[in-house]
């Protein structure tokens, strides 16, 4: 187990625990710094703060931002999506505050036009269509901001699927509608306006938001991150579950290369509850000027 997990998510987006099972938790398995990062959410924050803190436990603000990026010699020139970690931001940062609200809007709208394709889909499968009272159901199981995954959760419900993976599967990955652009220059301005560090999330991940829609290839994706990414960005999240030795032991060399800060995290939604399952050293904390048993 580590003491540290900086890629946490809780119901205020798509994780299945409130912020005081979260926080819980985390104690329980002896977390000593941690960091709820949700997606395009940050109203948990200075009650995660206040609830670490009273558990004894070291807390870093976090924040999961998407971001629209293009490169001229990839995937056709088309963008693909990035996921960055914001931490130690100002939460009270009024620029950052507006635009997270901008981006929770926008996922109600495309929510809606995403039921409108899966109604296309089940009308194909002469299945019943979603209502409006499914609607209702959807919004009333969400505690932060709405997204994919809480219609993942309502098809599992309602034994459309068995499972959230079956139904990214089989209807939502086809169903996708893309999230509101945010420029990786626009992310960067927020976050370092607000005081805080911009950090490209899980650079590897096979399955997931990564560089790897661009291409598999450490050493590419290195050139990709040092030429077109490096004036934005203060680091890189070399320790997730999706990322084998390999890959961490690359990007730790390619992050203290460039001086840059190197963290990681279980990227917990609970379910299974992971926290703490990634063994990440010391002296990460210690980038944040935090030090572990004071």
């Amino acid at each position: 187990m580590s003491f540290i997990d900086l890629h946490i998510h809780s119901s205020c987006s798509d994780g299945k625990m409130n912020i005081e099972h979260v926080v819980s938790e985390a104690s329980r398995r002896g977390l000593i710094l941690i960091s709820i990062t949700d997606h395009d959410s940050i109203d948990c924050q200075e009650k995660a703060r206040r609830l670490a803190e009273k558990k004894g436990m070291h807390y870093i603000s976090g924040l999961e931002l998407n971001v629209t990026f293009t490169h001229p010699e990839y995937n056709q020139s088309e963008s693909v999506p990035l996921d960055f970690l914001a931490y130690q931001y100002d939460t009270s940062y009024q620029p950052l505050i507006e635009k997270i609200f901008l981006l929770s809007e926008f996922r109600k709208k495309r929510v809606s036009i995403i039921l409108e394709k899966i109604n296309a889909e089940f009308r194909h499968e002469n299945l019943p269509e979603f209502n409006l009272r499914d609607i209702n159901e959807i919004e009333k199981a969400v505690n932060g901001v709405l997204g994919r995954p809480h219609l993942a959760d309502y098809m599992v419900k309602k034994g459309i699927v068995c499972d959230r993976q079956s139904a990214f599967d089989k209807y939502l990955n086809k169903c996708n509608v893309p999230k509101m652009p945010l420029s990786l220059e626009e992310a960067s301005e927020l976050v370092k306006g607000a005081g805080g560090k911009l950090i490209l999330a899980h650079p590897n991940n096979p399955r997931g938001t990564s560089l790897v829609k661009l291409t598999p290839e450490l050493i590419k994706q290195h050139k990709i991150i040092k030429e077109s990414m490096i004036k934005y960005i203060d680091g890189l999240e070399c320790w997730h579950p999706s990322h084998d030795k390999k890959t961490t032991k690359s990007y730790i060399s390619f992050a203290n290369s460039l001086n840059l800060l190197v963290t990681g995290g279980s990227d917990c939604h609970q379910d299974p509850v992971v926290m703490g399952n990634i063994k990440i050293p010391i002296y990460v904390a210690q980038q944040f000027n935090v030090i572990l048993g004071s």
